[in-house]
Order: structure tokens, then C-alpha cells, then sequence
């Protein structure tokens, strides 16, 4: 009799009291990005020592989200660039460093202050203090394995995979990290890289250098 109270009372625990749904994850906020610095991120020891304490303290970069949310705001169709000043070579994570982020006009405001706060947030240490939010046109396209990104008046940059992946076969030679963590993170040829704005530094170009990183992030 014991037993079947026992059987009884656990049958009814179970009817009314069901299972805790399991929460869901938020969903991840993915994109594709490419940098460009004004030193190579893949090259000879010499040449990365010469370059360390003479330059490699700028860089630009662009984002395009492709899905995702931050505090409700989706992000998906977001495109955006920045530019980094840094008072030391960026591989020093001492050095004091400041941002310009630039936010195509396509986004709505709230995106725009979202993509703001998600890379406070993700990338703050790396990018420093972002100290404008701006609204301009900008590009990103990604074909056949080749990224452009510009903002007319502001940067632009064109990278094209490296022959063979040689990132990848020889890892002892890249110097750095992404600015942004990516997933699978490759090294670019730089054909042309260029921050004209002027109102983060002095204004730069490069050409001719294996001085980018470009892949996938996830957030």
C-alpha cells in the first residue's frame, strides 16, 4: 500500500509539475571583417623587429554583419569601418589606443548604437576608446575570396588571399592577432590600403604587403 502512494504521488508530481523548458541560446552575431595595419602582420623576423619600433601603430578595418542580435537589436545588414591610433606598435597591448567607428547610414540609429556597444564590449582592449560614432556610406564586398571596404573621405582597403595559404604553412612567421577575433583567421596581401579622414592622426597609405587579416568573426 506504502508503495503504491509512493507510485501515485510521483505520477501526479509529474503531471502538474513538468519539466523546466531548457532556455535557448541566444543567437550568435556573425559577419565578415578585414584590417589592414601600417606594418606586416606576415613576414621574415628582421623585418618584423625593424618594423616593431618604428611603426604598425595604425590600422583600419570594416565589418559586415550578416546575422544577429545585441539587446534586441538585430544587426543583420550592418556595415561598418574604423580606424586605430595607437601611441606604440599595436602588438604592444600597453600601448593607449583610440578608435573612429563609422556606421553606414543604412542602419538605423539604434543599430548603429548597438554595433557601438557589441565592440566596446568584444573588442575594447583591442580597439581601445571608440571616441565618435559617425554615419557615412560604406562598402564591403567579399568575392572570389578578394575584400574590398571604403568610406569616400574616411579609408579604404583592398586584400586578396595570400598564395597557397602560406599563413597557414608557416604560422611561425604571422607576428599578430586580429584586432577583432576571427574564426579561421587568414592573412591578405594588401593591394592598396589607405586613412584619409586625418581627424583620428595622420593620414597613411600602403601597398604591396602582406599587412592584413580577414576571415569570419562570431560573437
Amino acid at each position: 500500500m506504502k508503495s503504491l502512494l509512493l507510485a501515485t504521488l510521483a505520477l501526479t508530481a509529474t503531471t502538474f509539475c513538468p519539466a523546466a523548458s531548457t532556455p535557448k541560446a541566444a543567437p550568435h552575431i556573425i559577419g565578415d571583417y578585414v584590417e589592414v595595419r601600417t606594418a606586416s602582420v606576415f613576414t621574415g623576423a628582421c623585418h618584423y623587429n625593424g618594423e616593431l619600433v618604428t611603426t604598425g601603430h595604425e590600422a583600419v578595418m570594416a565589418w559586415n554583419v550578416t546575422a544577429g542580435a545585441w539587446h534586441g537589436v538585430d544587426l543583420a545588414g550592418v556595415r561598418a569601418m574604423a580606424a586605430v591610433s595607437s601611441d606604440a606598435n599595436l602588438g604592444d597591448e600597453r600601448a593607449t589606443r583610440t578608435a573612429e567607428l563609422i556606421v553606414d547610414p543604412a542602419a538605423s540609429e539604434a543599430q548603429a548604437s548597438a554595433l557601438a556597444s557589441l565592440l566596446r564590449e568584444k573588442c575594447g582592449a583591442r580597439l581601445g576608446s571608440i571616441t565618435s560614432v559617425r554615419r557615412a556610406p560604406v562598402t564591403f564586398n567579399h568575392d572570389a575570396g578578394q575584400f574590398s571596404a571604403s568610406s569616400d573621405g574616411y579609408a579604404s582597403m583592398i586584400v586578396s588571399p595570400l598564395p597557397d595559404a602560406a599563413c597557414c604553412k608557416q604560422p611561425h612567421l604571422v607576428w599578430y592577432s586580429p584586432l577583432t577575433p576571427l574564426d579561421h583567421r587568414k592573412v591578405g596581401f594588401t593591394q592598396s590600403a589607405a586613412y584619409t579622414a586625418g581627424t583620428l592622426g595622420d593620414t597613411w597609405e600602403r601597398q604591396g604587403e602582406n599587412s592584413a587579416f580577414y576571415g569570419s568573426f562570431t560573437f
